[in-house]
């Protein structure tokens, strides 16, 4: 009998009211290349973590899913999102295993979490 394996994330959207303004958004704060409409294409990154990303479920007050994405530098990412409409709604912390995380939404209120290198 041959056994199963974890099935791993291998796509992932974003819903936008204004899609013109969150293709901007995500350009130039992570320096995506953006298809055109109707629906703007993103190829996958270099330089994440291996074997690849890995995720979790954790309870809240209502459902969504969210975008984690690797950055350089969390203060001056979070500034540029600022720049770019976008807020900062967790302010950087560390965790036990020694990243350093911190959050934003975009324009549109979606959150990310970013994670420093």
């Amino acid at each position: 009998m041959t056994s199963d394996w974890a099935r791993p994330v291998v796509h992932w959207s974003i819903v936008a009211l204004d899609a013109e303004r969150q293709r901007s958004f995500y350009s130039a704060l992570f320096n995506w290349e953006i298809g055109d409409e109707p629906i703007m294409s993103i190829p996958a990154g270099i330089g994440g973590p291996e074997p690849g990303p890995a995720g979790h479920i954790q309870a809240g007050a209502s459902p969504s899913v969210s975008l984690y994405v690797q950055v350089g530098d969390l203060r001056s990412t979070i500034d540029k999102a600022i720049e770019l409409g976008g807020k900062e709604t967790i302010p950087p912390f560390d965790l036990e295993n020694g990243q350093t995380l911190a959050a934003i939404e975009d324009p549109e209120g979606n959150f990310v979490m970013l994670v420093q290198q």
